[in-house]
């Protein structure tokens, strides 16, 4: 954001006594030769990865930039020690304020309230203060963010948006000093013949969990395709660092690659607003985006998303919709020979023996916190449901890391599992699109999914959520919302004397018994604070009828004392 403040570029970086700033070869250079050229202040430190990561990709704009002549860097070091700020300094081709004039880098970081690093604030010929959001300009459009104005970010998302209207394959994957792709055997390919195809741009980084995954479904729909002689291509756009994982990704990728670490690669991340990977966009023969992600269709569909249209998609939901209205549990659990759950003791439990019993897939791990946290409260319910239903079970598909971990964990559960590293997980997780644990799915007695949320509905209701059916929520919500009838709309409670709390629709995390609550909370909207009804009423319920049951908070939730 730019600032109205005008500052004079003496005064400013200067200090008594010293009237220049240094080179990593210890040259002075008087702050007198920078008047009237755009100055950059880069605020980073060696022990910041984020820094190490940005500076080499601002050192490539700014000896493009250096021609010009009318623009400079100085390095506020965040340092600390003279020996780290020096082994950093040495890789950059800048100025720098000397290490030891400690008190100007601290009034320069208070006076531009730097609160994070990397940070570049840009200053204009006059001294006044052109943004202090260089690092995203740069590392969204390079060199051509020059000079950091906002009315050149302007004219820059304009062109783009004339881009995107005019788009070709050429568009998107030529840049000034290339025009070719490259194949995994290192020979050069001329964009020009992709035209006319319908290709994926594959964003992906080698090594990543989820990358690694998708990578050989893609390969075997990719194969499937080019089987068939359909015009079909890929491309790689990588985000790894180094040459020897690049390399190892195309070794297994039929297809072709943009070059590791081509200026196109960030550009197209912004071009597609990508927010995950892998990413697979679609471009259609036209030179058009058909789709901004196809991941889950292929995951789904394999060869048969090809190629990707309206129509194709239409077909695609019509066959989801009849796989969904056909689901067994035997559908889901049965894959080849694996045809089983497992007890603790490691005795094996036909699938068919679970059938015709509600189910819930537990997908959890032993490293992930927020599952150790959550399981208590599932075993509870779990105990209680049994008591009222033996046709219940639990299965947990773990997401652990090696055996001795899976045996750990479920050495705590009183219910079955898939053996640990069983393909039939990442199928589930597929199906399910489980894209963070702990997380739940409710399976009624014919194997139909009833919910995806049963985490969300054991949290705010235990076991009373059972069978996690639209009518018995329903009948919960009925329930919640005649007892609330009798509640106050505002109270004050002693857990918050500040302010009295307002009887609020809203999802919550009670601040009395740390329990996840939704729908009723008493609730300050200043303090952000809440209390689950039964928390915040309890004492006066308590007091008001002597005798009455009272309430306990356990786990995450409150409820009625047995």
């Amino acid at each position: 954001m730019a600032s109205p403040a005008v500052h004079d570029l003496n005064s400013l970086i200067s200090s008594e006594g010293r009237d220049f700033l240094i080179r990593n070869n210890g040259d002075q250079v008087k702050i007198s030769s920078l008047i009237g050229k755009n100055v950059g202040l880069y605020f980073s430190a060696s022990w910041c990865p984020p820094c190490r990561r940005f500076t080499p990709i601002f050192a490539g704009v700014y000896e493009k930039l250096a021609s010009k002549g009318d623009f400079e860097v100085i390095f506020v070091s965040s340092d600390r020690d003279d020996n780290s700020f020096k082994d950093y300094f040495s890789k950059m081709p800048w100025l720098s304020i000397p290490f030891s004039d400690s008190d100007t880098i601290k009034r320069l970081k208070e006076l531009f309230k730097v609160r994070g690093i990397p940070n570049l604030v840009v200053l204009d010929a006059n001294g006044k203060v052109s943004t202090d959001q260089g690092v995203r300009m740069v590392s969204d459009h390079g060199v051509d963010a020059y000079p950091f104005t906002s009315e050149q970010i302007q004219l820059l998302k304009e062109r783009e948006e004339e881009a995107k209207r005019n788009q070709t394959i050429s568009s998107i994957l030529v840049s000034n000093s290339r025009n070719y792709l490259i194949s995994n055997d290192g020979n050069q390919i001329p964009v020009s013949a992709l035209e006319g195809k319908v290709i994926g741009l594959y964003f992906s980084v080698y090594g990543h969990g989820a990358c690694d995954e998708f990578t050989p479904i893609l390969v075997d729909a990719y194969k499937k395709l080019k089987e068939k002689g359909q015009n079909f291509e890929i491309v790689l756009i990588s985000f790894n660092d180094e040459d020897e994982e690049f390399k190892e990704a195309l070794k297994s990728m039929p297809w072709l690659a943009l070059p590791l670490k081509d200026e196109k690669c960030k550009e197209l991340i912004r071009y597609f607003e990508l927010s995950e990977i892998p990413t697979l966009v679609i471009i259609g023969q036209d030179g058009k985006t058909l789709h901004p992600n196809a991941v889950e269709l292929v995951e789904e569909h394999g060869s048969d998303a090809y190629p990707f249209t309206p129509e194709q998609l239409e077909k695609l939901a019509e066959i989801q919709k009849a796989k969904l209205e056909s689901q067994t549990l035997e559908s889901l659990l049965v894959h080849g020979e694996n045809d089983f759950v497992i007890e603790k003791s490691g005795a094996k439990i036909p699938v068919s023996e679970l059938v015709g019993k509600n189910i819930l897939l537990y997908f959890s791990a032993h490293w992930c916190p927020p599952c150790r946290a959550f399981l208590p409260k599932l075993i509870e319910a779990y105990n209680e449901i049994k008591q009222k239903d033996k046709e219940f079970e639990v299965v947990f598909i773990s997401s652990d890391r090696d055996q001795d971990s899976f045996q750990e964990f479920f050495s705590g559960m009183p219910w079955l599992a898939l053996p640990f590293g069983d393909e039939r997980k990442k199928l589930l997780n597929r199906r399910f699109k489980i894209q963070g644990i702990p997380a739940l799915v409710a399976l009624n007695q014919s194997g139909h999914t009833v919910s995806t949320e049963a985490r969300k509905l054991i949290s705010a209701h235990g076991a009373d959520a059972y069978p996690f059916t639209d009518e018995r929520l329903k009948q919960l919500e009925e329930e919640l919302e005649e007892e609330a009838k009798g509640w106050p709309e505002k109270l004050k409670h002693e857990l918050h004397e500040a302010h009295e709390l307002v009887k609020t629709r809203r999802s919550y995390v009670c601040d009395g018994c740390d329990g996840v609550g939704s729908g009723w909370s008493f609730h300050c909207a200043e303090c952000d604070f809440d209390l689950h009804p039964k928390c915040a009423l309890k004492k006066k319920e308590e007091s008001k009828e002597e005798g009455k049951e009272g309430w306990v908070c356990e786990g995450d939730v409150c409820r009625r004392k047995a």
